[in-house]
């Protein structure tokens, strides 16, 4: 058969399992990114099978329980009952798919490098089960290069071309957990393919199931994108924290600041400063960018500056604690301090890269007793401590200082005030309040 029809058939046969949602789908990792899209392929007719290394999980998500906060469980035990959605530890599964997306942690080595562990051994594992067909989507945040590199040979040397016998795209995760307003259906989905017909059929995939699809020309300016659009918020945080750290020095109100230049209506656009970077995106993916353009030659400076200043804020929330309660005749050491909030940010339940711990540890080494009141995270393990959250009043009246480090909506800020002797705040919580107890970022 020749190469030109062999690619016609194979193109026409899984765009015709798609359009009908025939097509059997895959997603690889069912954390905060691979389970809600996997609901959403879901609800929207198909077939899917989640597959993630850790058991507990999957056989979670079997019984019907989720394990992400923006995935009610109700929806997944719906799914589930109805033979919609099923999960397994095990990637022979590939041989029955016809698409799978690749939704794995990329986390950053101590140096700054990639980690790219996870994403070859799923890489690996799934060219153990490849067949001609077949859909692979890379979501997985990383550096520019990285689906044409890494994944295009794997699976080009079992003897089968991109655009031809497999279709093979990156499509960056854009994923804002707690969001209510915009979540992973009706938040615009960029896609971009190794082939045009790559990209064809990355974007007729996600328009099945989300509200509207962008496709852009290769693979490496969709990695480019999820980078350009993490760097611009780490660049602008660490501008308004360097700004609060001068503002500190000067005596000025840094959220005042703010708030007026925030008027005007043109040409600018309001961040505001805080404890640190939290999460798995800001903190991480512009050091994907920046490694990146080290092997070329190029230094990042932006970002690597934006990131010292902003790795510099858990410091300088310490000191600031430090310094208020020596003003109110006490010293760190021995001090009771109760951390308000631990997670990442407001009204979520992820811990990855939150400030808080790092802010819990610095005043650990410096021998304060702490505790913390978190709804959103009953317990939490650090440096071989396990803490569990308390009822926030009550630990508050009891303290030397209390930091809120997270800005959770459903702490009683009015309750908080009236039972603290000592408040840092560094989100501007207190705003409405004005009280000699507040000590502001």
């Amino acid at each position: 058969m020749p190469i030109a029809t062999k690619s016609l058939g194979t193109l026409e046969a899984l765009k015709g399992k798609i359009e009908s949602k025939a097509a059997r789908v895959g997603i690889v990792g069912l954390g905060y990114v691979g389970l809600p899209l996997a609901t959403e392929f879901a609800k929207a007719g198909f077939t899917v099978t989640g597959i993630d290394v850790q058991e507990s999980k999957v056989d979670g998500l079997n019984r019907g329980e989720s394990h992400v906060q923006d995935v009610p469980s109700a929806a997944i035990a719906q799914l589930v009952g109805e033979g919609r959605f099923r999960a397994t530890i095990d990637f022979s599964v590939v041989r029955e798919l016809d698409t799978i997306n690749i939704c794995v942690p990329t986390p950053l080595r101590k140096t700054k490098d990639p980690d790219m562990s996870f994403i070859v051994s799923a890489v690996d594992e799934i060219a153990k089960y490849f067949h001609p067909g077949l859909l692979v989507i890379l979501e997985s945040t990383t550096y520019p290069g990285t689906t044409d590199e890494l994944l295009l040979p794997t699976f080009e040397k079992l003897g089968y071309k991109a655009g031809e016998d497999f279709f093979l795209c990156f499509s960056p995760e854009r994923v804002d957990p707690g969001n209510p307003t915009y979540q992973t259906h009706n938040t615009p989905k960029v896609v971009g393919g190794i082939t045009p017909a790559c990209t064809e059929m990355g974007k007729l995939f996600f328009s099945q199931a989300l509200d509207e699809v962008v496709p852009v020309s290769n693979t490496r300016v969709a990695e480019m994108v999820k980078l350009l659009e993490n760097t611009f918020r780490m660049i602008n945080i660490g501008l308004v924290n360097e700004m609060a750290l001068m503002c500190n020095g000067m005596g000025i109100n840094v959220w005042e600041v703010i708030d007026a230049a925030a008027t005007k209506p043109f040409g600018f656009m309001p961040f505001y400063p805080g404890p640190g970077l939290g999460g798995h995106c800001i903190p991480i993916d512009p050091f994907y960018l920046s490694w990146k353009t080290k092997q070329s030659g190029i230094e990042a400076r932006f970002i690597d500056l934006a990131g010292y200043i902003n790795g510099r804020m858990p410091h300088f929330v310490v000191e600031k604690i430090q310094d208020a309660l020596n003003e109110h005749g006490k010293a760190v050491k021995g001090a009771r301090v109760h951390v308000a909030g631990v997670a990442y940010k407001r009204n979520i339940d992820d811990l990855r890269e939150s400030p808080a711990l790092d802010i819990i540890l610095l005043l650990k080494k410096r021998g304060a007793q702490l505790s913390y009141t978190d709804p959103y995270v009953p317990s939490l393990k650090l440096d071989g401590a396990l803490l569990s959250s308390q009822p926030l009043t009550e630990s508050a009246a009891r303290a030397d200082c209390v930091v809120i480090v997270t800005d959770h909506s459903g702490f009683d800020y009015q309750a908080l005030l009236d039972s603290s002797s000592l408040i840092v705040d560094t989100r501007n919580a207190m705003k409405a309040f004005q009280s000699e107890k507040i000590v502001r970022l």
